[in-house]
Formats: C-alpha cells, sequence, structure tokens
C-alpha cells in the first residue's frame, strides 16, 4: 500500500514533464514551420522553388540527427545529446525574430538538426510504461497534447500578430524552448546494456526496418504525413494568394485544424483501440476527401471546411503508428524504432517541399492539393498488403 503511495507521485511527475515538454517543443517546432514560409516568401521575398527548398533543409538536417547521430547511441550518450540538444533549440529559437534572407536558413537547419534528437527521445520516454495498457494510455495522452498544443500555439500566436510584426512574434514563443531544456535534465530513458547495444546495432537496424508493424506503422503514417507537409508548407501561402488572407486570419484557420485534431484525439484517449487497421481506412478516406475539397474551394469557407476535415485524420493517424510500433518492439529496441520511422518520416520532409516546391511553380497551389490524391491511394493499397499479412496478436 505504502508502495504504491510512493509509485503514484513518481508515476505523475514522469508524465508532468513528458507532456510539458511535449507541449513546449511542439508549439514552437509548429510555430516556426508554419511561420517560416510566411516570412521568407512575404518578409524576405522568397520565391516558391526557395520556400520549399528551406522546408527540404530543415527536414534534412532532422534527418541526419535522427539517423545518423541519435539511432546508433546507447542510453547515456543519447541523454547527454538530447540535453545538449534541447540546450541549442532554446538559444537559437529567439534568432528568428532577428534573422535575414541569409541567416534564415542557418537558424532553421540548426532548429531542424536538434529536434531530430529532442522528438525521438521525448516518443520513446513516453513509451517506457511496461503495462501495455497503461503505455497505450500514456500515449494517447501524449498525442493529445501535441494536439493541444497545436491548438494554443496558432491561437496564441494569431492574436500575438495583431500587435506585432511576424518576425517578432519570434520572440514571445522563445519561452517555449526554454521550458523544454529544463524539462529534458528530468527525461527518463531506457536502461540498456551498454555492450549489447553498441554491438548489436547493424544486425537492430535491419530487423526494425524489416518488421511487419514497423512497415504498417510507416506506411500509415505516410498516407498522411505528404499531403500534411504540404499544407504547412503551402496552405497558409495559399489561402493569403487566393483568398487574401491576414496572417492572423491563416494562423487562426491552423488553429481550427488542430481543433479537430485534439477532438479526435480526445475520443482516441478514452477508446483505445484493440483493432489499428479500421482507423487508418478510415483516415485515408478523411485525408482524400478533405484535399480534394481544398483543391476545388473558392471561398474561404470551403478553405475552412477542408482543414477541419483533415484535423480528424491528423488526429488519430500519428497514435495508431506510435502503438503499432510499440506493439512490435521491446523496451529495449524502441528507440531503435522510433528514431528509424522519425527519420524516414524526416526523409520523405525532405522531398516533399523540393518536388512539391517544382509542382507548385508548374501548377499552382490548387492543383498541387490534387495531384497527391493518387500517390495517398498507392500509398494505401500498399499497406493493405501488409496489414494482411500480420497475425491476429499483433494486428490488434
Amino acid at each position: 500500500m505504502e508502495k504504491s503511495k510512493k509509485q503514484t507521485p513518481s508515476l505523475i511527475a514522469v508524465i508532468s514533464v513528458i507532456l510539458s515538454m511535449t507541449f513546449a517543443v511542439r508549439a514552437s517546432n509548429n510555430m516556426f514551420v508554419t511561420s517560416s514560409p510566411l516570412l521568407a516568401k512575404y518578409v524576405f521575398d522568397f520565391s516558391k522553388f526557395q520556400v520549399g527548398m528551406l522546408a527540404a533543409f530543415t527536414a534534412f538536417t532532422m534527418f541526419i540527427m535522427s539517423t545518423f547521430l541519435n539511432a546508433p547511441l546507447e542510453s547515456e550518450r543519447r541523454r547527454k545529446l538530447f540535453i545538449g540538444s534541447s540546450l541549442a533549440y532554446a538559444v537559437t529559437f529567439p534568432f528568428f525574430a532577428f534573422s535575414n534572407a541569409f541567416t534564415l536558413w542557418i537558424i532553421m537547419a540548426i532548429a531542424g538538426f536538434t529536434l531530430g534528437s529532442i522528438m525521438p527521445n521525448i516518443i520513446t520516454s513516453a513509451s517506457l510504461f511496461k503495462d501495455r495498457k497503461v503505455r497505450e494510455r500514456i500515449l494517447s495522452i501524449y498525442t493529445l497534447t501535441l494536439s493541444l498544443s497545436l491548438i494554443m500555439g496558432p491561437f496564441i500566436e494569431g492574436e500575438i500578430l495583431n500587435y506585432v510584426s511576424l518576425q517578432e512574434s519570434f520572440l514571445f514563443f522563445s519561452i517555449f524552448p526554454v521550458i523544454a531544456f529544463f524539462d529534458s535534465l528530468f527525461i527518463k530513458f531506457p536502461e540498456e546494456n551498454r555492450k549489447d547495444s553498441n554491438s548489436n546495432n547493424k544486425t537492430l537496424s535491419i530487423s526494425v526496418v524489416k518488421n511487419n508493424g514497423f512497415i504498417i506503422a510507416l506506411l500509415n503514417i505516410l498516407t498522411y504525413n505528404v499531403p500534411f507537409a504540404l499544407l504547412t508548407t503551402y496552405g497558409g501561402l495559399f489561402g493569403k494568394s487566393d483568398f487574401g488572407l491576414p496572417y492572423s486570419v491563416i494562423n487562426l484557420t491552423f488553429s481550427a485544424f488542430f481543433l479537430t485534431s485534439f477532438l479526435s484525439r480526445l475520443v482516441f484517449t478514452f477508446m483505445a483501440p484493440q483493432k489499428l487497421a479500421p482507423l487508418m481506412m478510415i483516415s485515408v478516406s478523411l485525408t482524400v476527401i478533405g484535399l480534394i475539397i481544398l483543391s476545388t474551394s473558392r471561398a474561404y469557407f470551403i478553405y475552412l471546411l477542408a482543414f477541419l476535415i483533415m484535423g480528424i485524420p491528423h488526429g488519430f493517424t500519428y497514435p495508431v503508428s506510435v502503438m503499432s510500433i510499440t506493439r512490435s518492439f521491446s523496451p529495449e529496441t524502441r528507440n531503435a524504432a522510433n528514431s528509424y520511422f522519425f527519420s524516414i518520416m524526416m526523409a520523405i520532409g525532405v522531398a516533399m517541399p523540393f518536388i512539391s516546391g517544382e509542382i507548385v511553380t508548374l501548377l499552382g497551389y490548387r492543383n498541387t492539393f490534387l495531384v497527391i490524391v493518387p500517390l495517398v491511394v498507392i500509398v494505401f493499397i500498399a499497406l493493405l498488403v501488409f496489414i494482411r499479412r500480420e497475425t491476429p496478436a499483433t494486428a490488434e
């Protein structure tokens, strides 16, 4: 009884640190990801292609950190890298407010690089609980916190932009990386056998990428990550160019998008699924519908409706993928799985803005959102193939 009482405050403290850092990192990360294209285009006069290249370059630095530095490290060294990255992120963020057309590239690269260590380790920390029901409930709350930060972040920025310039708004958000740094000092890392972890890295990396649950998680997230990367890079630019929306309304539109994401994750938290495949199918259907409505919208109301619809699959696509990974890997191998999962997502993040930058230049914003629909469908067909290979035990 006494032991249980001691464990409860400890559990609450661990969860509080994870959720606090999740909120701080994601709110600030989303702020610079969605605002930097507007800053580059309308303050520094970047072309559409240059905006895409900026986003691709940032994703590339995340990919390098997550794949080649974070993933191979054993737990203690990875913790030091994590804390150092959190500090670098906190120091770098205020410089967005003083950037120019040249230094913006450097600041984006450093911010992206640090997040390549920060993001996968937060996920791993949230998945360390041994009991499956507790673990998946915490993961659901973790993803719920992500959505909450994505609602509040654009809402706060939208209000701030009524009083300060787009560039000055970065100063107000600099408090979040500072909070994240202090939280990073208390984030838990898995215990690993150092000898084993160093000798089995190559074998582990091969077993991770061949794992059917990992492949399902990856294909599932790709059905949404590709359009979401496009939406965050060009969604605001589309609203400003076609509907003449002010910056504050653009941010409030993203806030509405993340509100529906939050609501779907709220339902997800209280109704933890046994089977993941049906949610994957619903997600793809809503994503396709949202893309079609967005590409054919002729009024702000329809544009907003598309954002609201696409927020729903955004809410549960990511937690479903994370659960697929946690159900398929032991606690000792989850860091590698999460790191490679995050790395491949970043690789797609590198390719998408580069490719879409060319497509947007040729076809415009509207048609670009439409032409990725067939790509989403193709990835979904591949996803169905691997779902059918799952055993009943791991498919649930």
